[in-house]
């Protein structure tokens, strides 16, 4: 029998399918990312597991990932399920997989909803070609060096956030990729207080000001072609602007640089020739 990846509603209950509920009702062992969760979700599908209920969460997923291999060794159905969406997306399930994959043991995947593409749908922005961020870094500088790495990405990019760090997310993304980039916030998706903001990135750095609560997913739209002809003085502008935003003189340079595609050394001869 397999290991099982199943994907679980984002919110509504409803949006489970027939085949999750037999699933939880089947397992010989269910492992979820939170057993009162899973509990409270089998009891809106009308569900009772025959199976042993375990946690596999990011703090014991390591250690209970023997455990769960040799259940699926002895020939049990071991069902891996998150609070939401799917398993391994920024959610316990990698380890698991990665070593049911070096032991040659089986893995199926019960497809189910994902915040990743439900956000991209409802974005309105590109979604021929898209990269997943996951969370950004919770310091300041590290996240500003991650989002450095998305300023000539050409592809919409979905990223999760924590709301408490939100404001402070979306003012580094204007300061490393322009007020200007448009983006998308979506919170509490698919659940009773559903909201979607449309915008740019300094409309919706304003907006979350403001008290932010429940879960989100940000949209990011891919960087324009660049301005290969800049000169001198719009680089030094450039650099200026990202500065006067909160980063450091090496940071602006590097994000410029980027952006446009020029060299590191270009934009800082540029910087140092308008201040001389």
């Amino acid at each position: 029998m397999p290991l099982v990846l199943a994907g679980a509603p984002l919110g509504r209950p409803s949006d489970a399918s027939a085949g999750l509920a037999a699933a939880l009702r089947d397992a010989d062992v269910l492992a979820a990312e939170d057993t009162r969760r899973l509990r409270r979700l089998c009891s809106d599908l009308g569900v009772t597991p025959a199976g042993r209920v375990v946690s596999c969460f990011e703090g014991n997923e390591e250690r209970r990932v023997p455990e769960l291999l040799d259940a699926v060794r002895a020939g049990q159905t071991v069902v891996l399920v998150t609070d939401a969406g799917m398993p391994t997306v920024s959610d316990p399930g990698y380890r698991l997989v990665v070593a049911a994959a070096a032991a040659d043991l089986p893995v199926t995947c019960l497809p189910g909803p994902s915040a990743v593409t439900t956000a991209l749908a409802l974005s309105g922005l590109p979604s021929d070609r898209f990269c997943f961020e996951g969370f950004l870094p919770r310091k300041g500088g590290e996240r500003r060096a991650r989002l450095g790495q998305l300023v000539a990405e050409r592809r919409t990019a979905v990223l999760f956030e924590a709301p408490h760090r939100l404001a402070d997310s979306l003012a580094d993304m204007v300061a490393v990729l322009g007020a200007e980039r448009r983006a998308v916030v979506c919170r509490e998706l698919t659940k009773t207080h559903e909201q979607v903001l449309r915008g740019t990135l300094g409309e919706l750095a304003a907006w979350a000001q403001g008290e932010v609560r429940g879960e989100v997913t940000l949209v990011l739209a891919g960087a324009p072609e660049p301005e290969v002809d800049a000169t001198p003085a719009e680089l030094a502008r450039l650099v200026g602007v990202r500065e006067a935003a909160g980063l450091s003189r090496k940071e602006a340079i590097a994000a410029v640089a980027q952006e446009l595609g020029v060299p590191k050394r270009e934009v800082y001869d540029a910087v140092v020739g308008a201040r001389s």
